[in-house]
């Protein structure tokens, strides 16, 4: 069940020298790094500093749904009577990877609260985890498609500093793989523990569509006009 690393360095873009924030946006089950880099372009950012995307790959590992076929993964994913079920180590381990990412921003130069966690599907799962447990103000909390992991130990574990961290929340409304239900279930845990959940869903199937990206960019320039990053 273990996974195997690699060398293989995140994919960066930067819209600007010298970026003064940074997005960290995760990749979902079997893809890669380069999954969302063409998504840069669509999101209609304007009026913001340089913005430094970080494209990270997962590990490569065995996944039991899947046959126990390798592939990039987060975490190993299992069948149970809820339709499927994370391994809650290989989730902690990739809160830890996320949370390197995140100290690795902050020694380039880029504030905590200049950085803004993204993910889909399983990477929106561990941007949840490793963000709303993070020790210091992130600048926001993008999930997409995806659901709340390791639900039960949230209430003791997060960390206050992100007690009022944005949150944008999408989900597809014909999505097979993580249902609609279970995604507005994770919705109702994060509301009941206080946070405030941007929250939109879509006409689409388990992926992201056009309306959903202008959308993210409209939230993305909000967020960083409230935490003073984007230019006047």
């Amino acid at each position: 069940m273990g996974a195997t690393t690699d060398a293989t360095p995140p994919i960066e873009l930067e819209t600007g020298p010298v970026p003064e924030v940074s997005i960290i946006w995760l990749h979902g089950l079997g893809a890669d790094g380069h999954d969302f880099e063409p998504v840069v372009p669509m999101l209609g950012l304007s009026n913001t500093p340089a913005i430094r995307f970080v494209f990270p790959h997962a590990p490569l590992r065995a996944v039991t749904i899947n046959g126990g076929m390798t592939m990039r993964a987060w975490y190993d994913i299992v069948p149970n009577a809820q339709g499927f079920g994370e391994n809650a180590q290989d989730v902690r381990e990739a809160e830890g990877i996320l949370r390197g990412l995140i100290e690795r921003e902050r020694g380039r130069g880029i504030a905590a609260e200049n950085i803004i966690v993204a993910g889909f599907s399983q990477g929106g799962a561990i941007a949840l985890q490793a963000a709303l447990r993070y020790s210091a103000r992130l600048g926001g909390l993008l999930a997409l498609s995806t659901y709340l992991p390791l639900a039960t130990t949230l209430a003791e574990e997060r960390n206050p500093s992100n007690n009022d961290i944005p949150i944008f929340m999408a989900h597809g409304e014909f999505d097979p793989l993580i249902s609609l239900s279970r995604a507005q279930h994770s919705r109702m845990l994060l509301e009941q523990l206080g946070y405030v959940v941007h929250w939109r869903t879509y006409p689409m199937p388990h992926s992201v569509c056009a309306q959903e990206l202008l959308d993210i960019g409209h939230w993305i320039n909000r967020v960083l006009q409230r935490v003073g990053a984007a230019t006047p």
